[in-house]
């Protein structure tokens, strides 16, 4: 454990950080899971949903979560899986 005041402030500050960032996390994850699972049903909402997990992606870069790199890859990779499917 940490010995300096700052030292135990900081270890406080990326423990509140970490559950956060596990959050925002999460909530992708989902969000990638049920496009995939839209997909898989051939489902009539597909691109609401693929509008929505855009959406949780953009937020959880602009959160610096995840690299932007990797945001537009996840959106990219899904938003060509949308349309190979509605093709």
């Amino acid at each position: 454990m940490a010995n300096h005041k700052s030292a135990k402030k900081r270890a406080i500050q990326n423990e509140k950080k970490r559950i956060s960032n596990t959050a925002v996390k999460t909530r992708m994850k989902n969000a990638v899971k049920a496009v995939r699972s839209a997909e898989a049903e051939k489902a009539e909402n597909m691109v609401d949903v693929l509008t929505t997990a855009t959406s949780v992606i953009d937020i959880a870069a602009k959160k610096g979560v995840i690299h932007s790199n990797t945001a537009a890859r996840k959106i990219s990779r899904l938003t060509k899986l949308v349309n190979a499917v509605q093709a």
